[in-house]
């Protein structure tokens, strides 16, 4: 008899337990008044303080995982960007 292999979520990726397949978590998609927020608030600190994380993200309805991958990935696009001229 096949028995289903429990779910266990591991630093935010959903992986099936025996086999390790990742089951990546769908990426998350921002809406308009969101993005707007997150690059009014990037332009005004590069950085956030972990107070400010958490009510940017509560504003936002976003947890503070997001806005603080958000950050970063704005953060090295940025530097990117600067390095390029």
């Amino acid at each position: 008899q096949e028995h289903e292999k429990p779910l266990a979520v591991t630093n935010g990726e959903l992986r099936i337990s025996g086999k390790g397949k990742k089951l990546r978590k769908p990426r998350t998609i921002y809406s308009s008044l969101q993005l707007q927020a997150l690059n009014q608030r990037f332009q005004q600190t590069q950085y956030l303080a972990l107070p400010e994380r958490a009510e940017l993200a509560a504003q936002l309805g976003l947890t503070q995982t997001q806005v603080k991958i958000w950050f970063q990935n704005k953060r090295s696009k940025y530097k990117k960007i600067m390095k390029q001229g």
